[in-house]
């Protein structure tokens, strides 16, 4: 104004209103042309004006609407007449954290009934910029409504209108420090809201057991510490039952890993198993496209795929469906009653208004049905015997099946289920057959089993061996709980308490002398259990490993390794569960771990710490964890471990290997999935695959799912043995022998399994050799096949060369590593430069003789150690190496599915 003014005064003269009359009419576009500059310096002006407002204004108009648009939702309200004509759910936090809002919005907005709700959230606190970024993408603008305030305000309340809201999510912030203080707030939150709102449906999520009671009246609980202790249990008897879980509360479609993809990815590095007939992708294949099962519901009158089993027994209607339609009926609840039974069993009669609970990749009213095709196989279904006329896949497996056990049908031998081969026999050679199973239980054909009678163990009389070793166990419900709220379960319990100074591993006392694992001679292998202090949840771990179901001589010593010593509360707790033990000590301290028996332990649970859990970098909270967990993986190669981390993008560091062509391929194969939006883009690493690795917030999306599957968090307490239902089923495992390979397919496993016991198999757990790198024995063969490609002078050099260094690596001279690293280094420098396949198998060679003499050194680290402590080193298996293996879970598989040895049912 100033400038046109002041240019004007050679021309015509303008007065300063004149000059903000021009400006005004210049740049709102009008231009009416009665006042104009009439020399060049002020026209100049006027041109390099427009041209910078024309880049500024906008920029600074689009930034006042925002803001103005954020002003009026953090301190403005959800209008009453939208509340009224529209559905939307409030979410209450104290804290919003970017990976928090996107598995809420990802879970809530899977299912295409929620698509027409919207999102209120309610937090004291600003949004920082990675969710105003998120909120600012228009799929999330126009469903995701912030408004800064607390929930203990009601004039925050009313502006998210909470009387009108279809439900309300209150989440703990598990990253503070103080997890206990942190549960306080989310009870005074749910108070609140009840005391508002008290028609509104309440999805609470609490840390620590002990606060659950608070917080009863609330429709859905989800208490973290109960879910994930129980699981980690579970882990270590029936494998990857977190993935599992994790899998089943998941809204997916079956994410299946792109097989050309992953071709490119891994490229020509791979050596393909020879006695495998599959390709490396295979299991990517069959993963991820039984990772989509999840659990549905319908009722029994109303469905194509049970309707026909009304008046007919639960297992016979699960068997059928099975075979028929695939699906898995693993549960069923009365039209009167709220408790959900998991597999009744044979003697349980299907009813018209019966919900039937069901494993499928779909529900029922979204598949598609052919009407010939169901005729057909009804008509088949009368003279089927077996899977004999399925198709067989060949697939390797070497491990198993997780099952739902039936609780009260038949007594079990001393070895739990078997399969054994029919004594019927036949003409020599013939098949054995499998008996068919029946609509309605025969009562002469089922046992009665009392339940106080040991359903895990012959009825015969002790023996002397068990009676000194204590084996006589009493059977009642633990007379001590160390926090109020938990469920009552039925457990192998001692006549009488332990004294508390029995119960500390690594001390004597009066009582006995032994002050290690190794002294008390367990039969069984021990399940060690690092934490850093021996909290109430702590107790669920103990509770699933010591049920009245599982057998006795099956009993795995449990010890505790604490940060901290325990509280004499938490003492009394646990002085009644037989083998149960304690010490004080860290997995980061070798002479702990040799003391607690890490070396003839069958699994080591690693549990997350709550002092490291918040951190001032993101994702660094699981840092010591993490790198604790790969000591003890390089130093016990053989050891099962189990880690629990804070946030599950840090499982790609577990077992991490800086140079495995594999890993670095599943690594760009999850940036793939997750530029896709995948929610489980991490679900194709090994570890998680395997069920090594676990994070409570994975478990998150369960209290979600329960808004539309209100029975989902029933049925995982069901499973995880949380909760107890009479006549209902629990989860347990069995193992495939050679007596039991007869069965052959996971369909005739089926039908023998509901034939014989009542079992009903959910899944299948499996493992393969990853022989994707040349192993040590090869290595021989191997360095010849490179020196065909070389002339006869450098290849009689060579193998002279060769041969001395094998025979140095086959003696026990001290200088064993300096010998493997020099013929490492010919190895490099020999390296033909025209063949790159050759220079990669090379380096691999070379990278396995640097892992073996650096394993012998190890080695010798621990030998030295348990000499020092007075251990014997006999026990320790240095060269056992487990590493070149991939384990993985198929929830509810094809029927053709083939068994194989050692398979774990």
């Amino acid at each position: 104004i100033c400038g046109i003014q002041h240019l004007e005064r050679a021309g015509n003269r303008l007065t300063l209103f004149d000059s903000l009359y021009f400006c005004i009419v210049t740049f709102s576009t009008v231009g009416f042309g009665d006042v104009t500059p009439k020399i060049w310096p002020s026209k100049l002006l006027v041109v390099i004006m427009i041209c910078v407002a024309l880049v500024v204004l906008p920029i600074q108009f689009e930034q006042l609407a925002y803001l103005w648009m954020e002003r009026q939702k953090s301190g403005g309200n959800y209008s009453r007449h939208r509340a009224q004509t529209e559905k939307h759910v409030v979410l209450c936090v104290s804290s919003l954290k970017i990976d928090l809002l996107m598995d809420f919005l990802n879970e809530f907005y899977a299912h295409p009934r929620l698509q027409d709700y919207y999102v209120v959230i309610l937090c004291p606190t600003e949004m920082d910029a990675q969710v105003r970024r998120v909120l600012q993408i228009p799929m999330w603008s126009q469903r995701v409504i912030y408004l800064q305030g607390s929930a203990l305000k009601d004039q925050d309340l009313l502006r998210a209108k909470m009387d009108d809201a279809e439900a309300c999510f209150i989440l703990s912030s598990r990253c503070e420090v103080d997890r206990t203080a942190a549960d306080h707030q989310t009870i005074l939150r749910a108070w609140a809201v009840k005391d508002f709102a008290p028609n509104c449906p309440l999805y609470v999520q609490i840390l620590k057991p002990e606060n659950k009671f608070h917080i009863k009246f609330a429709d859905h609980v989800v208490c973290e510490e109960e879910f994930k202790y129980a699981m980690l249990a579970l882990n270590c008897i029936c494998p990857a039952t977190s993935t599992l879980i994790t899998l089943l509360v998941h809204t997916s479609r079956g994410q299946t890993a792109p097989w050309e993809a992953f071709r490119q990815l891994t490229g020509t590095k791979q050596t393909l198993n020879r006695e495998s007939q599959q390709s490396p992708e295979q299991w990517q294949k069959m993963y991820g496209r039984c990772s989509g099962n999840e659990v549905y519901h319908i009722n029994l009158e109303e469905s194509t795929f049970f309707a026909e089993y009304e008046g007919k027994s639960f297992t016979y209607a699960s068997f059928h469906a099975h075979k028929k339609f695939g699906v898995c009926l693993i549960g069923v609840r009365k039209e009167d009653n709220k408790n959900i039974l998991l597999n009744p069993g044979p003697r349980y009669i299907m009813s018209s208004t019966d919900i039937c609970f069901y494993i499928n990749i779909t529900k029922e009213e979204n598949s598609a049905f052919k009407k010939e095709e169901r005729h057909r196989k009804s008509h088949e279904s009368k003279f089927y015997h077996g899977a004999s006329r399925l198709p067989v896949h060949s697939i390797i497996a070497s491990m198993g099946t997780v099952a739902i056990d039936l609780q009260d049908t038949g007594c079990r031998t001393s070895s739990g289920p078997t399969l054994a081969l029919p004594s019927e026999g036949g003409k020599e050679g013939r098949r054995p057959s499998i008996a068919p199973v029946l609509e309605v239980a025969d009562s002469s054909s089922l046992q009665t089993c009392d339940l106080l009678s040991d359903q895990s163990e012959d009825e015969t009389a002790p023996s002397d061996d068990e009676v000194s070793a204590g084996l006589e166990y009493a059977k009642g419900y633990p007379p001590y709980s160390p926090y109020i709220g938990s469920s009552p379960t039925f457990c192998h319990l001692l006549h009488e308490k332990v004294p508390f100074c029995c119960l500390r591993l690594d001390k004597g006392c009066q009582h006995n002398y032994y002050e290690d694992a190794k002294a008390y001679g367990f039969k069984n292998k021990l399940i060690i259990v690092a934490a850093e202090t021996a909290g109430n949840g702590l107790y669920n771990f103990i509770v699933p490993l010591r049920a009245y179901y599982r057998p006795k001589k099956e009993l795995n010593p449990i010890v505790l390794l604490l940060d901290n010593p325990p509280d004499m509360h938490f003492l009394d707790a646990i002085c009644w569960f037989p083998m149960v033990y304690y010490m004080v000590g860290s997995i980061d301290n070798l002479d702990d771990l040799l003391r607690c028996g890490v070396t003839f332990a069958a699994n080591m649970v690693v549990v997350d710490k709550e002092s490291t859990m918040s951190a001032e970098e993101d994702y660094m909270a699981d840092a010591k964890t993490i790198v604790n967990v790969q000591t003890l993986f390089r130093l016990f190669s053989s050891l099962s471990i189990i880690t629990e981390l804070t946030h599950p993008a840090n499982m790609r560091f577990m077992q991490f290997r800086a140079k495995d062509c594999y890993s670095l391929a599943l690594s760009k194969l999850e940036k793939k999935e997750r530029e896709k939006g995948s929610n489980l883009a991490f679900m194709f690493r090994l570890p998680f695959a395997a069920g090594r690795v676990f994070s409570i917030s994975m478990l998150d999306t369960l209290l979600y799912q329960s808004f539309v599957k209100d029975y989902m968090i029933s049925i995982t307490r069901l499973l995880l043995g949380l909760d107890t239902t009479p006549g209902s089923g629990f989860l347990c495992s069995m193992k495939i022998t050679e007596e039991d390979l007869w069965i052959r397919t996971y369909a005739r496993l089926y039908q023998k399994l509901c034939s014989s016991t009542g079992d009903i198999p959910i899944g299948v757990y499996r493992t393969e050799s990853q022989k994707l790198t040349t192993s040590e024995s090869q290595i021989s063969i191997s360095v010849e096949e490179w020196e065909d490609t070389k002339d006869t002078k450098e290849q009689i050099s060579y193998r002279s060369n060769h041969r001395n260094s094998t025979s140095s690596d086959q003696s026990d001279h001290p200088l064993l590593r300096r010998k493997s690293m020099q013929w490492a280094r010919r190895l490099s420098r020999r390296v033909p430069r025209h063949s790159g396949k050759t220079a990669e198998k090379i380096n691999q060679q070379r990278m396995n003789l640097y892992r073996r003499s650096e394993r012998q050194e190890l080695a010798e680290l621990v030998k030295n150690r348990m000499k020092h402590l007075g251990l014997s080193p006999a026990g320790y298996d240095e060269m056992n190496d487990h590493q070149n293996t991939l384990s993985y879970i198929l929830i509810n598989p094809s029927p053709d599915t083939r068994l194989e040895l050692n398979d774990i049912v």
